[in-house]
């Protein structure tokens, strides 16, 4: 052990060398190497916890760089996982890192999540969130869990000594694209570092026993106030009794979109110049439309249902919306609803 390296935390009390050693003996898997993960393994890593595990598929793009702080302009197009081994064991090369580019799904993620102690949640959607929660009841996995949302945000210990777990708090996802994600949305990139370094924070004090940690508390966080809150809440035993892993897509209402209904930005184009008769429909949120838009009628998909009298049911309806989720899901809900028509939604967003 190198003390000097970990000696402003070796002489607190709360830590001392034995903190120190099980800081160094602890296997630690972080899923996530985005916003939220960045400041986890870098944190992690300066602690000198030993042994940790990154799971991402994703590669670094140039929208990443205002908050995911590992990586740079140069690092654009890579993958995300090498890239960040490789500036964490430039940080601290006494680190043992290991890393799956690969996506969690129920056939891999009990195999993946059995080699460490526990977990870190830095994903940034419902079907992850609840397929992790699962997979850790089954391994009886404590695991941090954190979200950003523009300004806000909230950090939790779930399954901690058989505390709650995340059904517990959140019994079932919301509605699939109720809630918009940062690429919709937006999110301040400040935040991102707060409760990602709150989520180190509470690893490190579930591996050195130091402090209390948020198990059956849900800490909420305002940055634009600065305020925060600690809600409490109780376990549900049923919630332990978790056997077998689910589609997670499926639960969560995240199915994907027949491609026979998507219509990408160049085809989109070519109705436009040809004077095609068709019909636009942004389904964003009005303040979101009135920021940017590509012209067309905004109807917001909550309102949908009760607009239909507003929809050219005559000519082929396009929907729209950042990403393109919401506009996938508006194809959902009009299926659902037995509304019959000659639907696309915009691939990729606008």
């Amino acid at each position: 052990m190198n003390t000097n390296r970990y000696n402003r935390q070796i002489i607190l009390p709360e830590i001392g060398v034995e903190g120190q050693q099980k800081l160094i003996d602890a296997r630690v898997l972080v899923i996530g190497a985005g916003g939220l993960g960045c400041p986890i393994l870098q944190y992690l890593v300066a602690a000198g916890v030993g042994n940790i595990g990154i799971v991402d598929a994703d590669v670094v793009s140039i929208s990443n760089l205002q908050r995911q702080i590992l990586y740079t302009l140069a690092d654009v197009d890579k993958q995300k996982v090498v890239v960040a081994k490789a500036h964490l064991l430039a940080q601290n090369p006494d680190t043992n890192i290991e890393i799956y580019p690969v996506m969690l799904h129920s056939s891999n993620v009990l195999d993946i999540f059995q080699n460490y102690d526990f977990v870190i949640d830095g994903s940034d959607n419902f079907a992850t969130r609840y397929l992790v929660n699962d997979a850790c009841v089954i391994l009886k996995k404590a695991f941090v869990s954190g979200s950003i949302f523009k300004f806000e945000g909230q950090i939790s210990v779930f399954n901690y000594q058989n505390g709650p777990t995340y059904r517990c708090l959140y019994p079932e996802p919301p509605t699939a694209g109720s809630v918009p994600n940062c690429s919709e949305i937006g999110v301040i990139g400040t935040l991102a570092g707060i409760i990602g370094t709150m989520q180190a924070a509470e690893a490190i004090k579930i591996i050195t026993g130091a402090g209390e940690v948020l198990s059956g508390k849900l800490l909420l966080f305002d940055m634009l106030t600065m305020r925060s809150q600690i809600i409490k809440f109780k376990a549900i035993e049923s919630n332990k009794e978790i056997t077998k892993l689910i589609d997670y897509q499926e639960f969560c209402g995240d199915f994907p979109t027949d491609s026979t209904q998507n219509i990408n930005a160049e085809t989109l184009q070519s109705w436009i110049d040809e004077s095609r008769d068709f019909q636009l429909i942004d389904v964003r949120n009005p303040h979101e439309f009135e920021r940017d838009n590509i012209g067309g009628d905004n109807i917001p998909l909550d309102d949908l249902l009760e607009s239909i009298a507003q929809l050219a049911l005559q000519n082929p309806i396009v929907f729209c919306c950042q990403t393109g989720l919401r506009s996938a899901k508006a194809l959902e809900i009009l299926a659902k609803e037995g509304i019959e028509g000659n639907f696309y939604h915009l691939e990729g967003g606008i």
